[in-house]
């Protein structure tokens, strides 16, 4: 595969993951979402591409490790922040975001030989992966974002453009509290699983 696309925010206190506060403070989901994207970025590094781009909003930290481009995210909606993304590539390319710390590399490792899109849906109705053979920014602009039909909005797009669309498995974004522990627990070894744990035993002292 040509590139593999993380969009993601600097995981700053009150900027993200504001949906786990409560029972979270903005300090702790803050730790938390840097442990989802310390998952995410390894996994990403661990799976075959030409590049690997990090497509963030905010300034990279130490959480960032070596081999990734760093590109900013421009103005504009979501719609519009992925549409750039996929702008700046040249053939194969597959998008994630940073909410989905269980991915693997194996789900990663995509295939264009007999389509022309991937499409990973989300169970809260968007999705947490888009891969697209020839990148078209067009099929992402005036797509609703952060809404239950988004997912199916979206891939309703890429069928009516006529591309052939294999989907990947369904996962479980991070936003709540219950989804945290049910990631961790999908994903028990992980940074996520192990930050989620020793802040849960900090609360509970």
């Amino acid at each position: 595969m040509s590139t593999l696309l993380v969009i993601a925010k600097e995981p700053r206190p009150g900027r993200v993951k504001t949906r786990l506060t409560p029972p979270f403070t903005p300090r702790e989901a803050a730790l938390l979402a840097e442990a989802a994207l310390v998952d995410t970025l390894r996994t990403v590094a661990a799976t075959p591409a030409s590049r690997h781009v990090l497509v963030l909003d905010g300034a990279p930290g130490r959480w960032l490790p070596p081999g990734f481009d760093v590109v900013p995210q421009c103005a504009g909606g979501l719609d519009e922040r992925l549409a750039a993304a996929f702008a700046g590539c040249e053939g194969p390319t597959l998008l994630i975001g940073m909410d989905t710390p269980q991915v693997t590399p194996e789900l990663l490792t995509v295939d264009f030989a007999d389509c022309d899109a991937y499409f990973g849906p989300a169970e809260d109705g968007g999705f947490w992966a888009l891969g697209l053979a020839g990148p078209d920014p067009e099929l992402l602009r005036g797509v609703p974002m952060s809404m239950p039909h988004t997912g199916a909005v979206q891939r309703d797009r890429l069928t009516a453009a006529g591309l052939r669309v294999r989907e990947l498995p369904a996962l479980r974004d991070v936003d709540t509290a219950a989804d945290a522990e049910a990631v961790a627990a999908a994903a028990p070894g992980g940074r996520f699983a192990a930050e989620l744990a020793r802040l849960r035993a900090v609360n509970h002292r």
